[in-house]
């Protein structure tokens, strides 16, 4: 269910009109108490368009908003109709082609402020382990990671981790079994990735000389791949012998 949000009678008239051409949506118009209504109404996961102003609408979900991955999309639009604009959830809730659409409906102009959202982002994954950590544990992380982050194994360009793990046969039997290639990278390549880690480990510091392999080794083969700067997709997660995390970047 979405919900499209009005608090002028201009926008009341847009909204009715837009409730015409998108399924299964709903008009609220001066919803009251207003905050608490639509706090509600993003706790439970339904996308919202308001026609209003956009400190307003930051104002009121500022409590309740938690982060790309688990926010519902947003858009804001001017009473007149004119411009739409994805302000929550751009890439992963998918708030920019949600703006493409309504605009689209409306002969309007879709303002996408998010990076380069018409391009294909490359994605990449870090993985490290212990030593003859078995492929099926490797495999069962990947699967559980690659869902969290919303994505499949066709969105993954590369399997990576550490050079002293160039032989591990864990890793290098689930990149055979995916059909993904298996990159390694030397601490001098991956510690230029310090700076963008979520978590610094002295322990792992002191044992390979990174401070975080997984993450590390997903940030830069991105950047690698693209030449551009990388970011975190999703932070590095953990099983009692493995750790895996995946990044991405975009082309120029």
């Amino acid at each position: 269910m979405s919900k499209i949000i009005a608090l002028t009678d201009a926008g009341h008239r847009l909204a009715v009109r837009l409730s015409t051409e998108i399924e299964d949506s709903e008009v609220w118009f001066k919803p009251k108490p207003f905050a608490e209504s639509v706090q509600q109404a993003f706790r439970k996961g339904e996308a919202l368009i308001f026609i209003c102003a956009t400190g307003i609408v930051m104002r009121s979900l500022a409590p309740v908003m938690q982060d790309k991955h688990q926010d519902p999309p947003v858009l804001v639009l001017d009473e007149l109709g004119q411009y739409v604009i994805p302000l929550l959830s751009g890439h992963e809730g998918g708030a920019n082609d949600w703006a493409a659409q309504v605009a689209d409906m409306l002969s309007a102009q879709a303002v996408i402020t998010t990076a380069k959202p018409y391009l294909q982002p490359v994605y990449s994954v870090g993985m490290g382990c212990e030593r003859h950590c078995p492929v099926e544990e490797l495999e069962r992380l990947l699967e559980q990671c690659l869902s969290d982050a919303g994505l499949t194994l066709d969105h993954i360009q590369s399997l990576n981790s550490i050079d002293i793990k160039a032989d591990e046969v864990g890793l290098i039997e689930l990149a055979r079994k995916l059909g993904k290639p298996y990159q390694t990278w030397n601490t001098q390549q991956l510690s230029t990735m310090d700076g963008l880690l979520s978590t610094r480990s002295e322990y792992v510091f002191n044992t390979v000389g990174v401070y975080g392999v997984a993450e590390s080794a997903a940030l830069y083969a991105a950047q690698q791949a693209t030449g551009q700067a990388p970011e975190l997709v999703l932070n590095k997660q953990k099983t009692r012998k493995a750790t895996c995390a995946i990044a991405r970047s975009y082309p120029a």
